[in-house]
């Protein structure tokens, strides 16, 4: 089952995540429940910029929350001109069958260094076993 897509925008920088189940990577009868999500990264501002870290919020269905934090998103720091996308896919597991993500990408204008902080949207990953 695939999630709708959320989005937001900060400072001229979109960012829209969806995310699927994937019961090939899941056990629910041992609680681990696994999802991948897709973030597309599009620059509407009228200058480029480099993402250099991120900060994910991941909660679970008891309100369980971790915290990850690092450099770049899969290994890259990518840069994007005006009118530029970026696209990735990752994934989180989870001990329950729902669980939230949030988030924070650290970026820069590359004209004059500007330290831009760009929301993640919050989004919802729901395996299919709660909606039957």
């Amino acid at each position: 089952m695939v999630s709708p897509i959320f989005s937001s925008v900060t400072q001229g920088i979109r960012v829209s995540v969806r995310s699927v189940y994937s019961p090939d990577e899941s056990s629910p009868r041992h609680n681990y429940f696994v999802f991948a999500y897709q973030v597309e990264i599009t620059n509407e501002s009228a200058f480029p910029v480099k993402l250099h870290r991120r900060e994910w919020h991941i909660v679970d269905g008891i309100g369980s929350h971790r915290l990850v934090e690092g450099e770049g998103v899969v290994g890259q720091k990518p840069i994007m001109q005006p009118g530029e996308s970026y696209q990735y896919v990752s994934g989180s597991h989870f001990s329950t069958a729902i669980g939230q993500m949030k988030g924070f990408y650290y970026m820069e204008r590359l004209t004059d260094g500007t330290q831009v902080k760009v929301s993640i949207p919050p989004f919802v990953m729901v395996s299919p076993y709660l909606l039957n």
